[in-house]
């Protein structure tokens, strides 16, 4: 399968996802049951700000122009991947003192990428990392992402016994954990908690990386 086909069924996969993804309501009284877990707060809210900066769900989203658009539309039937960071000036830490290399979550900047999904996210180049990044999250039951893809691989680790239900690529699966799960590079992928507490895994993948909802 060349990865034009794989993209094409990921995206038709969205349709599924859209009746599977709607929460029942058990899942719906399981999320408020679980309400002794508290979700986090979106560090930086949305706005537009003098440097022109488009923050949504937490998260700087840069755009496309016209041209780069145009052009990719012309060989590709997906969405311009558009790149999204973390918002804010930085200065890269000098390595040399423990805070530089050991970080606790709610130093953490948090994001909140789709409904009940929220992610303490530690980005690599903020942090002294090259080649990687990090996300903790806190994943609601029922909590779940659209479909979206990304230019690099990442990787799930989740380490309690919880069912999280994946779309990835052509396929639909359910997965216990404690597990590992893979997504290569430009494959469209989602997931939701089908378990009745807080999913709590841990997500890396190259820094700067694009990434597009659909």
């Amino acid at each position: 399968m060349n990865r034009r086909t794989a993209v094409n069924i990921g995206f038709a996969v969205v349709a599924v996802m859209g009746v599977v993804f709607s929460p029942s309501d058990a899942q719906k009284e399981a999320k408020s049951a679980s309400a002794l877990l508290p979700e986090p707060v979106v560090t930086h809210a949305a706005s537009a700000d003098g440097a022109g900066q488009r923050i949504e769900h937490g998260e700087w989203i840069l755009g496309v122009d016209e041209a780069r658009s145009h052009l990719h539309s012309q060989h590709h039937p997906h969405k311009v991947l558009e790149t999204r960071r973390v918002p804010g000036p930085f200065e890269a830490p000098a390595m040399t003192e423990v805070k530089d290399f050991a970080l606790a979550k709610d130093e953490l900047d948090v994001i909140n990428p789709g409904p009940g999904e929220y992610v303490h996210v530690m980005e690599g180049q903020r942090h002294g990392y090259r080649n990687l990044t990090v996300g903790i999250t806190y994943t609601a039951p029922g909590g779940a992402l659209p479909m979206h893809t990304h230019q690099g691989e990442e990787s799930h680790v989740l380490l309690k016994g919880q069912k999280i239900l994946y779309a990835l690529g052509d396929k639909i699966f359910v997965k216990e954990g404690p597990y590992i799960v893979n997504i290569p590079p430009m494959v469209p992928h989602s997931f939701q908690n089908l378990d009745s507490e807080v999913a709590n895994w841990s997500s890396s993948f190259p820094p700067m990386c694009g990434s597009t909802m659909s």
